[in-house]
């Protein structure tokens, strides 16, 4: 696969919609099976961070006082990721907060996002549960020693894609797996899974997906 961002924000809530903001993000990037490049940082953007988030995340409204302009940071973040791919776990809450963020400072997205959670829904029906934690210990991957800070879920979910990328060559003899695949995998139906790919592997030079 081309190289690939996996992102992860910790906000003061659910919803840009309800006037929520960021406070941290992180974003790392994938390149032939490994992370090769990483950014991270809290993010001021004049809010005070609720009781019940800082609990979760350990964030406080003095960390992110301190923090730089919440301008700033997606300024960086968004020249540090360019046009590459974007890849979250849940990535419906994820866009959500890139979106409204950058069009704070007149940019907008100019590339999809990959949901690692949906594609592990196809890829793992297993699974008792979908959170990033669970997945990745299913799975046996290398798991952070505090989780719901952006950098160390960002890592987890690129370690889980990579995991999903290879359990797809495995199972369907796929001399690589492209974000293009990906796309199409978080679209289907369980059950449509192998279909999806043989579909796509027809449509192919020699029958694979080719990155």
């Amino acid at each position: 696969m081309d190289t690939i961002a996996v992102i992860d924000f910790e906000t003061t809530g659910l919803s840009p919609a309800h006037g929520e903001r960021a406070t941290e993000i992180a974003a790392v990037l994938v390149r032939e099976g490994r992370i090769v490049d990483r950014y991270q940082s809290l993010m001021n953007a004049g809010r005070r961070i609720p009781p019940f988030i800082e609990a979760l995340t350990g964030i406080s409204t003095a960390m992110v006082r301190q923090a730089p302009p919440a301008e700033q940071v997606m300024a960086e973040v968004a020249d540090f990721v360019g046009t590459v791919p974007l890849v979250a776990h849940n990535a419906g809450f994820d866009s959500r907060f890139w979106d409204a963020e950058l069009s704070r400072i007149g940019r907008q997205r100019c590339q999809s996002f990959v949901c690692s959670m949906l594609v592990a829904r196809r890829v793992m029906p297993e699974a008792a549960s979908y959170k990033l934690g669970s997945l990745v210990a299913i799975a046996g991957l290398p798991s952070a020693a505090r989780a719901h800070r952006a950098l160390a879920d960002a890592e987890m979910a690129a370690h889980l894609t990579l995991y999903l990328e290879r359990e797809l060559q495995r199972r369907f003899g796929l001399a690589t797996v492209t974000y293009e695949l990906l796309e199409r995998i978080q679209k289907v139906p369980k059950r449509g899974l192998q279909r999806c790919v043989e579909r796509y592997g027809s449509s192919c030079t020699g029958g694979q997906a080719e990155g």
